[in-house]
């Protein structure tokens, strides 16, 4: 991987439940629960402020200490997020090894403004911001980077550059992003794009960056 594995401290809680759920993040910490692995499942609770900040970096293992005690590779499995869709309020963790594969959702980053968005009625539309890849647990990238500055029509999966031993789930022939225009062809645009977008990917047109939101979800 890009950064090390960092080790994260975390407490078991012997209450569960929403209303128990509240209380500890009114008191700065995150509930969690650790599973798989054949061990019990763990239910935990983790330091709010020091999840997201590795979580921000892009991190997708951690190496979780129980109560002080040895610690354990961890997948971060699911996060769930509020109603709103922009606070933490659980996080999975899934025990695995550092050679285990794993599916995995990495971001994908794109660098430059594209040299298709030049010409009149055209803009860059965006159908996924993050790939699922297949590869090691010790693999697993941070994000995937794309320069788009010479862009004049799609940029596919299988244009992305993937570290060594990181495939990707999806057709490579799948867009990240696309070249598109107003009014005449924007019916050609829509029709284009759900043939090579049947999984689901909703495309957002970008002018600016913003921060993705994320899944709604409540312990």
């Amino acid at each position: 991987m890009g950064h090390d594995t960092p080790t994260i401290e975390v407490a078991t809680r012997e209450r569960t439940g929403t209303r128990y759920a509240k209380r500890l993040r009114d008191a700065g910490r995150l509930p969690a629960v650790i599973y798989g692995h054949g061990g019990e499942p763990c239910h935990v609770s983790v330091d709010a402020l020091e999840a997201t900040d590795h979580l921000h970096h892009g991190v997708h293992v951690m190496d979780v200490s129980v109560d002080g005690g040895k610690t354990e590779t961890c997948l971060i499995k699911e996060l769930q997020f509020g109603h709103l869709g922009d606070n933490l309020v659980h996080i999975d963790f899934a025990r695995v090894d550092l050679n285990q594969i794993v599916n995995v959702n990495v971001p994908v980053n794109l660098s430059g403004t594209a040299k298709g968005t030049k010409e009149d009625g055209a803009m860059l539309v965006v159908v996924r911001s993050e790939i699922e890849v297949r590869c090691k647990v010790s693999a697993i990238p941070s994000e995937i980077k794309a320069n788009i500055s010479e862009l004049t029509e799609a940029l596919t999966i299988g244009d992305l550059d993937l570290p060594e031993g990181v495939e990707a789930i999806l057709d490579l022939e799948k867009h990240i992003a696309h070249i598109a225009y107003k009014a005449v062809e924007e019916d050609e645009t829509d029709a284009e794009a759900g043939d090579v977008d049947a999984d689901g990917a909703e495309p957002e047109v970008i002018t600016e960056k913003k921060d993705q939101g994320a899944a709604d979800g409540e312990e």
